[in-house]
């Protein structure tokens, strides 16, 4: 595992984005190495658990006739249906007992590719009194990065794990450009270097 994993201080929260299973190689919308993130993903989710130090996961939670799907213009095959399989989060995620679940995208005529948008995901950070937020997940083209964007323009500090990460790549690099978008927003990386 190629990040170093930090002690999580108080002010510390670590958010999940999306490990479902429709994301899955095989999945209705597999993102091609999407399975590789689940035991990075699980050290860190076990690292927070020992430091008593919350964890969200986030998942997509569509009604069956979402407007990102293809069946009404949308620019995708149907994926994380509400209480489908391909919804339910991926075999092998480790889920703390006290994990709480943000589901986003539960509008028919809303799309929302954040965890914040249309959740109450940052007022549950706030009374937390989280300050900084490491996120991994899927994908990073789209949910990891609209999470990261909206977790800066409310305030939080974003550490991106680098290993937890993998884009869908409609366009040849979507995931770098995404990446360059988070640290120019002023979020960082784990594999930049000492985090303080």
């Amino acid at each position: 595992m190629g990040a170093r994993i930090p002690l999580p201080r108080e002010s510390d929260a670590l958010l999940v984005v999306d490990i479902q299973n429709d994301f899955m190689p095989g999945g209705a919308l597999g993102v091609r190495g999407g399975d590789a993130v689940i035991p990075v993903l699980n050290a860190w989710i076990e690292a927070f658990e020992r430091a008593g130090q919350p964890v969200f996961l986030t998942r997509d939670w569509h009604p069956a006739d979402h407007c990102s799907f293809h069946e009404r213009g949308g620019p995708w095959p149907a994926h994380c249906v509400a209480g489908s399989s391909g919804g339910e989060f991926a075999l092998g995620l480790h889920r703390p007992a006290n994990a709480v679940v943000i589901s986003k995208a539960t509008t028919r005529d809303a799309e929302a590719y954040s965890a914040f948008a249309g959740t109450d995901l940052a007022r549950q950070l706030t009374e937390r009194n989280v300050r900084r937020v490491f996120l991994g997940g899927l994908a990073t083209d789209y949910c990891v990065l609209n999470t990261s964007l909206d977790a800066l323009a409310a305030g939080f500090q974003v550490v991106v794990i680098d290993d937890a990460i993998r884009a869908v790549e409609v366009h040849p690099g979507d995931g770098a450009a995404a990446i360059e978008s988070i640290r120019r927003a002023g979020g960082a990386l784990v594999s930049d270097g000492p985090l303080e």
